[in-house]
């Protein structure tokens, strides 16, 4: 098993930064694939970035450019950089975790919030014009 913890959060203005970070604890976090989500107050949870246990990132469509996924395995965190905020960015943040078989990482598995059984409690994100 594996517990996360977010932080990082915070009120930015329209085209700032922020970096959250995703804590894991126990020693296996190498094997898992972690992924961050977002959702924002009426909307459904939407898979925002992923980072698999071989280093493969994706991102949506919505933020590629703008953010960058990343792991140290070392201190058992993934990031989240996320430049250039706008305000359709505002949301609670959100870090999962699970271990997927090899090759299983598809994006229909790692853009579904179903698949995962390890969540961290969310930071809140909030992006004023």
């Amino acid at each position: 098993q594996v517990q996360l913890v977010e932080s990082g959060g915070g009120l930015v203005q329209a085209g700032g930064s922020l970096r959250l970070s995703c804590a894991a604890s126990g020693n296996t976090f190498s094997t898992y694939d972690i992924t961050w989500f977002r959702q924002a107050p009426g909307k459904e949870r939407e898979f925002v970035a992923a980072v698999s246990r071989s280093l493969m990132t994706y991102y949506a469509d919505s933020v590629k450019g703008r953010f960058t996924i990343s792991r140290d395995n070392a201190q058992n965190t993934v990031y989240l950089q996320m430049n250039g905020l706008k305000p359709e960015d505002t949301a609670v943040y959100y870090c999962a975790a699970d271990s997927f078989a090899p090759g299983y990482f598809s994006s229909s598995v790692y853009k579904s919030s179903l698949k995962y059984n390890y969540w961290g409690q969310g930071t809140q994100v909030t992006v004023s014009s």
